[in-house]
């Protein structure tokens, strides 16, 4: 029970990295953006390749979020200045990024066995590995969290949640909201690719399919994360995020363990969870009635 918890941690604190940044473009800017399909892997196919070529591996995590930042940015460039649908864009992103992902690694995937890690700065013992993982996660969330939180309370961050919620508004008060959502899809996509590069370094690897699925397992974080702490402030909501995440990789290795599923059914597990999480409102309200 003990192994379960500490890897349901594990998983569900650097996943959360990921949920985040699709938290930017799903609740903030409502955007349903594809694009999380593609830039997950670049930000892994990047950090791995940054570091078989000697980068040091926080370098390696950068490198990572600016390409992952490039993506959102073509995205961005193809709704708002190509006027192309939102959800047609992060598609043909997704493809595109994918044949550039196979480009970075010359080969469907690529591992990074016998070179350091960010994991290795903090210890070499395998014993202590787990812990080392749940540390280094812990660690990279709180960071980001604190540098989301203080970056929504400037001007450019409250524009940037403007530019969501009421875009006529705000482009009555003056703010570009063209502008502000391409920023949001470049930080919301730049956060996710950080998210795998995280995790690619973790696992030693990367893979092109490695993004198949990763929408659902992010969005179960979320909406987990919605559903069970429903009124928050927006500070309180990014931490909800990573418990949700913590959540969800708890419930999938405790049904896993009681084999109440098999590992194959991983994604019939979360999109049904997703939908059971979704509809909860509409049943307590008719609860309620």
């Amino acid at each position: 029970m003990g192994d379960i918890i500490l890897s349901a941690l594990t998983e569900g604190v650097f996943w959360s990295i990921v949920a985040i940044g699709l938290y930017i473009s799903f609740r903030i800017l409502h955007l349903s953006d594809m694009t999380t399909e593609g830039s997950f892997p670049l930000g892994a196919c990047l950090a791995i390749v940054s570091i078989l070529n000697d980068l040091s591996p926080l370098m390696a995590l950068v490198v990572s979020f600016i390409g992952g930042a490039l993506a959102g940015l073509v995205t961005g460039v193809l709704i708002n200045r190509l006027r192309i649908p939102n959800l047609l864009a992060g598609i043909l992103t997704m493809s595109a990024f994918y044949s550039i992902n196979l480009k970075i690694m010359q080969r469907p995937n690529l591992n990074i066995l016998g070179k350091n890690t960010l994991v290795n700065y903090i210890t070499h013992q395998s014993n202590v590995l787990p812990y080392a993982y749940l540390w280094l996660g812990s660690l990279m969330v709180a960071l980001l969290l604190t540098a989301l939180y203080f970056f929504f309370k400037t001007e450019v961050g409250q524009a940037l949640i403007a530019s969501g919620d009421n875009a006529e508004m705000a482009m009555s008060s003056g703010i570009p909201v063209e502008r502000m959502k391409i920023l949001g899809l470049m930080l919301a996509n730049g956060i996710i690719a950080l998210g795998g590069g995280l995790l690619a370094q973790k696992g030693n690897f990367a893979d092109v399919n490695m993004g198949i699925g990763v929408i659902v397992v992010a969005l179960a974080s979320i909406i987990i994360g919605e559903v069970i702490f429903p009124y928050v402030t927006f500070g309180q909501r990014l931490i909800c995020i990573v418990l949700g995440s913590i959540i969800y990789r708890f419930l999938l290795a405790s049904v896993i363990s009681l084999k109440v599923i098999s590992a194959n059914d991983f994604k019939l597990f979360s999109a049904l969870l997703i939908a059971v999480c979704l509809a909860l409102p509409l049943i307590r309200e008719k609860i309620h009635r």
